[in-house]
């Protein structure tokens, strides 16, 4: 088994979990370029608001879009956004990802910028 296929199948577990909620949930995907943040209401199939460091204001902002300044800058986006569409609470989809770094940058960004979970 290699890391990838080890991160979906952990990712599998958490979203199985997060699935028995009734709350839209705020999934993270990270490479080694970029991070991504979307908020995605499962129950309904469509992407609430959503976030990237590869938005054009963004790049020129941000010097490098895959450090922990990028992944607060996206997390505050996120939640900003959320917050304009009418999501106050989430549940965080780490996709497999340690909460650790990058993850956890743009987790506590997000809090900060209003939203719960």
């Amino acid at each position: 088994m290699n890391k990838n296929s080890a991160r979906l199948r952990r990712a599998r577990k958490t979203r199985a979990r997060i699935a028995s909620q009734a709350k839209p949930r705020l999934s993270v995907f990270r490479s080694g370029k970029h991070i991504y943040a979307q908020v995605i209401d499962d129950a309904q199939g469509i992407v609430l608001a959503q976030a990237s460091s590869l938005e054009a204001e963004l790049r020129t902002q941000m010097a490098r879009g895959a450090d922990v300044a990028a992944a607060a800058t996206i997390g505050q986006r996120v939640a900003a956004k959320a917050l304009a569409v009418g999501v106050k609470e989430v549940a965080f989809d780490r996709s497999g990802y340690r909460y650790h770094g990058r993850v956890r940058a743009l987790a506590d960004a997000a809090r900060e910028g209003g939203l719960s979970f």
